[in-house]
């Protein structure tokens, strides 16, 4: 029933809600793109990076490392989304942006941000974007592991069932998603790495 061309995933759907207003706006003026197009943008590239940190969570462990690196090094801070986003902006913040986002899509991100970039129009610009919202969904996740809404077995289950959808819808991001699962060995995902990364960029806004 869904005729949008935003897939109809819950995750995808909340972290969407959260980002309207003066996120979608920050991203919008940074990036110099109409806030139509950015919209469009943004609802194909976070079903992919939720689905390609779907994919990471069913290796061995994967789901306790990213639970335990979402609760331990993201604890206490309680920035909003909207004071996340402004961090990246900075050329610090873009920096560990582009190094998380190298960590969810391995060494397959320059595929990833060609084929996104030419599909919605976005063209290089589609990196920085990325870049912005690697870190926005990370602190989405965070969110909710501290607010006692998942468990490591729950969060994993959630990004499964998240790939699952994301793969289920097709389109741009479940092709694209396609293409990330379709590497065997190649960009091994750390979570440690990847959450010291996160920790770092939320502490360096203090």
């Amino acid at each position: 029933m869904n005729t949008s061309s935003t897939p109809s995933s819950s995750l995808v759907q909340e972290l969407l809600t959260q980002l309207q207003g003066a996120p979608m706006q920050q991203m919008s003026e940074q990036l110099g793109v109409g806030g139509a197009q950015l919209q469009s943008a943004v609802g194909q590239a976070l079903p992919l990076l939720l689905g390609a940190l779907g994919n990471n969570v069913a290796r061995p462990q994967g789901a306790a490392d990213l639970f335990g690196a979402l609760l331990k090094d993201h604890g206490g801070n309680g920035a909003g989304l909207g004071d996340l986003l402004g961090s990246l902006l900075g050329g610090a913040g873009r920096q560990d942006g582009a190094a998380i986002l190298g960590h969810i899509l391995g060494g397959r991100r320059a595929q990833v941000e060609n084929q996104l970039g030419q599909a919605t129009g976005l063209g290089e610009k589609i990196g920085p974007l990325l870049t912005m919202l690697a870190p926005l969904v990370m602190q989405f996740l965070s969110q909710r592991v501290q607010g006692g809404q998942l468990d490591a077995g729950g969060l994993g289950d959630l990004l499964t069932r998240e790939k699952a959808s994301v793969q289920q819808q097709g389109g741009l991001a479940g092709g694209l998603l396609g293409s990330l699962l379709d590497q065997n060995g190649d960009g091994k995902f750390d979570a440690t790495d990847l959450f010291k990364l996160g920790a770092s960029l939320l502490s360096g806004r203090k």
